[in-house]
């Protein structure tokens, strides 16, 4: 059965920085694109950034390019999100996600079939 547990979520200050974990488990970590979204309040979940199976390949929403920084470990079966220059319009809960094919590499949610549970993330000082 797939499982992914986010943490790392938190308060931080404009300009601070926080690192989100997803742990992964019940499939092929290695083989799979992970994607990670984030959902504000009154607003509908949003993409924010994706890396390929073997972490060769990553992509970022235009609204986090430069600041965030994704990066994955096969033997912890772990993704981390490491966000930096943090805005209040980062406040969100954040979400990874796992792609339901080993060879898709885009942005549509509904590509992404198994879903961890969430982390809030707040920026406010």
């Amino acid at each position: 059965q797939v499982h992914l547990v986010e943490s790392g979520g938190g308060l931080a200050q404009p300009g601070g920085s926080l690192t989100l974990s997803c742990v992964a488990s019940g499939f092929t970590f290695s083989r799979y694109p992970i994607g990670w979204f984030r959902q504000a309040p009154g607003k509908e979940r949003e993409y924010v950034l994706r890396i390929s199976g073997g972490g060769s390949l990553t992509h970022y929403a235009d609204s986090v390019k430069g600041r965030f920084t994704v990066s994955r470990d096969s033997a912890k079966t772990t993704v981390y999100l490491q966000m930096n220059s943090l805005e209040p319009g980062d406040t969100a809960i954040y979400y990874c996600a796992a792609s339901g094919s080993p060879t898709y590499w885009g942005s549509r949610m509904e590509s992404y079939f198994f879903w961890g549970q969430g982390t809030q993330v707040t920026v406010s000082s």
